[in-house]
């Protein structure tokens, strides 16, 4: 395809608006507590001891109960895990990733809508969206109920 003005325009819009949202406070939220996580030493172990369990963990779910140390590595796996989750600085971090994925999805939704009522966005983790039924992506226009 040959780059049309109109479209390098549309493109530098782009940029313009990434630069936006990297200028906000949900953005320098989401640097300040990534660089929190990487930053603290305690942390850092924390996530390294759960990554190391969770690749034995994924070998041991080859051979499911059948290996012979199915249950305690489940077990030691869930516990670090759990561990790692209530460190504050991974749960600062989590909270702060959401936010900063959410403002990406509602401009998702946005402009997606700006183009047409029947464009599909996908936007978000239905698991963790917490207005609408459908998470603002159904691409219906708000025909589903949602608040599209």
């Amino acid at each position: 395809m040959l780059a049309t003005l109109e479209r390098i325009k549309i493109i530098e819009n782009a940029e313009t608006l990434g630069k936006i949202i990297r200028e906000t406070d949900i953005a320098e939220r989401y640097r300040f507590y990534y660089h929190k996580l990487r930053e603290d030493l305690s942390t850092r172990q924390k996530i390294e001891a759960f990554v190391k369990m969770k690749e034995l963990y994924e070998d041991v779910q080859r051979f499911g109960r059948y290996h012979p140390e199915y249950k305690e590595i489940t077990r030691k796996t869930r516990e670090l895990k759990r561990e790692m989750d209530l460190d504050d600085n991974v749960a600062n971090f989590r909270k702060a990733e959401n936010d900063l994925q959410s403002l990406l999805d509602q401009v998702s939704v946005i402009v997606g809508q700006a183009v047409s009522a029947n464009i599909k966005v996908a936007a978000g983790n239905p698991f963790f969206d917490t207005g609408s039924s459908c998470g603002g992506g159904c691409g219906t226009g708000g025909g589903c109920g949602c608040s599209a």
